[in-house]
């Protein structure tokens, strides 16, 4: 195990010791070097012993600097190698569910830790060692966010097809042991780990209290690709509300006992099934947004805050927004607020059917430039058109389908703004939308 240094900070530590591009990384304190977390972690001291790798000679520096200070080096990645891929062959699992021909990084399945305490990502635990658990605990890397599905371990091997889906639960109780707090997720599959399994489950995470301090449940996500796939039966409102019943009764019995509900239901739930979003109290701080939960009642609350508070100019305009068929009841709703309290302004709200996925998935995230073009060609009412930040990729210029804002403007003959998700952002954008009209109009086509 080594790093090996790709570039070095100008008048950093490391360069100032003559470490250069090509030297490896071997240990530091005796401590061997396997990626970037393990470096950021021991060259936090002010003094340090180094042994480096400089053209075929090893040596051994010590290393002075200020405590915290960066020591300087750079790697291939930000983790110093490479993306851990997941080992499992989950029956839920959305990306072995994608259509073809799509771009190839959208297709790679992560399953790494240090992505988990670097950005959220969820992992299963199934890529670890008791080495590793044990390095999570000495660097207290915390928090992590977990991929739990059920304690079941007879259940959860067959539900990610890995013989290690069992085993490695023992890892939960020994990182909350060891003080690392623990993010939890519940992917629930119809008939599968719901109902009793899933009391079982809440159970077993709850008695890990108070390192778990969230257990967001989703209900899987169900496309027309699963050729050769495990048969899920997507929810419908009867067995959404059966669910819905179950995590309510928790999350009310925590907030009770804890004050907090940290069993969070995802808005899914609460749609499929037709009952109505707790108010924003039942989130907290709305710790599990990245998992669709709170996001409708944080949307509707934010965006009426703006529309009450806002003080600008509103000239006359017309534009149109796209979005999702899910979201699309609470983005008509809020848009005719905003036309009620300014009749100058004229919103047309288009709910994009998912046809790309095969009509089963229904957030706005997934709505590709295809359906868009499909659903809207010759359908808008004005030459703006605005589409939500959260259905373009992280280049913040394309969609999943890999079609480019220019080119839906070409396709549909208007011009594209990229709005906020957020509802007090996504107000704003729509009560100022005729500053970039103007705006556009004056620029080149």
């Amino acid at each position: 195990m080594a790093l090996h240094v790709t570039s070095v900070d100008a008048e950093s530590p490391a360069q100032k010791l003559g470490i250069t591009e090509g030297c490896t990384l071997l240990t530091i304190d005796g401590h061997a070097l396997a990626d970037a977390l393990d470096y950021q972690f021991y060259t936090t001291p002010s003094r340090f012993s180094l042994e480096v790798c400089k053209s075929g000679a090893r040596c051994t520096l010590t290393v002075e600097k200020g405590e915290y200070e960066p020591f300087g080096c750079n790697f291939k990645t930000y983790l110093g190698d490479d993306k851990h891929s997941c080992a499992n062959h989950c029956m839920f699992c959305f990306i072995d569910q994608l259509p073809p021909g799509m771009r190839e990084p959208l297709y790679f399945k992560d399953d790494d830790e240090r992505l988990s305490f670097l950005f959220g990502n969820y992992i299963t635990l199934t890529n670890l060692s008791e080495r590793e658990i044990d390095r999570i605990i000495e660097m207290h890397i915390s928090p992590i966010f977990v991929s739990v599905h059920t304690t079941n371990p007879e259940l959860r091997i067959r539900m990610l097809a890995n013989k290690r889906g069992g085993e490695v639960l023992q890892y939960l109780p020994k990182l909350a042991a060891g003080g690392i707090d623990l993010n939890c997720q519940l992917v629930l599959c119809r008939g599968i780990n719901d109902g009793d399994e899933l009391r079982r489950t809440l159970n077993d995470l709850l008695a890990l209290r108070p390192q778990v301090g969230s257990i967001a449940v989703v209900p899987a996500g169900v496309t027309d690709y699963r050729k050769g796939l495990y048969k899920l039966q997507p929810y419908d409102k009867e067995s959404a509300a059966e669910t819905l019943t179950i995590l309510e009764e928790y999350s009310y019995r925590c907030r009770e006992e804890y004050g907090r509900s940290i069993v969070y239901p995802s808005d899914e739930w609460y749609l499929t099934s037709g009952r109505e979003l707790p108010p924003a109290e039942f989130y907290d701080e709305f710790a599990q947004l990245e998992d669709g939960v709170g996001m409708w009642r944080l949307y509707h609350d934010t965006f009426l805050e703006e529309l009450e508070n806002y003080r600008g100019i509103v000239l006359p305009h017309k534009m149109d927004v796209v979005t999702g068929t899910l979201a699309g009841p609470l983005i008509e709703q809020s848009a005719q607020a905003l036309m009620r309290k300014y009749p100058q302004v004229k919103i047309t709200v288009h709910q994009i059917r998912n046809d790309y996925f095969g009509g089963n998935v229904s957030v706005a995230g997934l709505v590709t430039g295809t359906d868009i073009i499909k659903q809207c060609k010759g359908r808008l009412q004005s030459d703006l058109l605005a589409v939500p930040e959260v259905m373009l990729r992280d280049e913040k210029d394309r969609f999943l389908d890999d079609i480019t804002l220019p080119q839906l403007s070409k396709a549909l003959g208007c011009r594209t703004v990229v709005i906020p998700t957020d509802g007090g952002g996504c107000c704003k954008a729509c009560l100022s939308a005729h500053k970039r009209i103007l705006r556009i109009k004056k620029e080149p086509n």
